[in-house]
């Protein structure tokens, strides 16, 4: 069996302001809230991380030494890249409105949704008989992919699942596919 434990690395500036992230940092807030959650973690036999400032600083804030893969990368949001969502309501409503329901689009001359689902979707066959428990530091978008592909949702439902910073989302797999596991607190 392989266990996967998703990842969302900690917050930034770019979270709390609403803009399409750059690799900006993680701030000192953001380092603390991420050992806190350390003690959630299972011990690692392999952990991944997005080749991003703020994934790898979140590894690092959780004192793990990742391999970097390109396939845990973030959506490249083109053009948009460090500018607010509503700033982009503004100047481009019809293409924020086509990237949010056509996956298969990307107006900011970027990276579709499509495009991240099938990348993370093989990073994830590729580890499907891996054994042992496996840790992903990521971004949102990655884990939202994920979790679609599990459940063979269309990529229509990209947008129904909010993932927050510092979010950790657990999958398993018996070889053959990946499922959901929502854990349990034990007494």
């Amino acid at each position: 069996m392989t266990r996967l434990t998703w990842i969302c690395h900690g917050p930034t500036a770019a979270n709390r302001e609403a803009r399409f992230p750059q690799d900006e940092p993680l701030d000192e807030k953001a380092i603390i809230a991420t050992r806190a959650i350390t003690p959630r973690l299972r011990h690692a036999d392999s952990v991944f991380a997005s080749p991003t400032l703020r994934a790898r600083q979140t590894a690092g804030a959780l004192g793990l030494q990742p391999e970097v893969s390109e396939a845990l990368a973030d959506c490249d949001f083109g053009r948009w890249a460090g500018r607010s969502i509503a700033e982009i309501q503004q100047a481009e409503p019809e293409n924020l409105a086509a990237w949010m329901a056509q996956p298969e689009e990307a107006p900011h001359g970027g990276e579709a949704i499509a495009a991240v689902c099938m990348r993370v979707n093989g990073w994830m066959r590729e580890h499907l008989q891996s054994g042992g428990n496996i840790i992903a530091i990521t971004h949102a978008a990655v884990i939202r992919a994920a979790i679609i592909g599990t459940l063979n949702a269309p990529l229509s439902s990209f947008w129904l699942t909010d993932i927050e910073p510092l979010a950790v989302a657990h999958m398993t797999s018996n070889g053959s596919r990946w499922s959901l596991r929502f854990e349990g607190q034990t007494t």
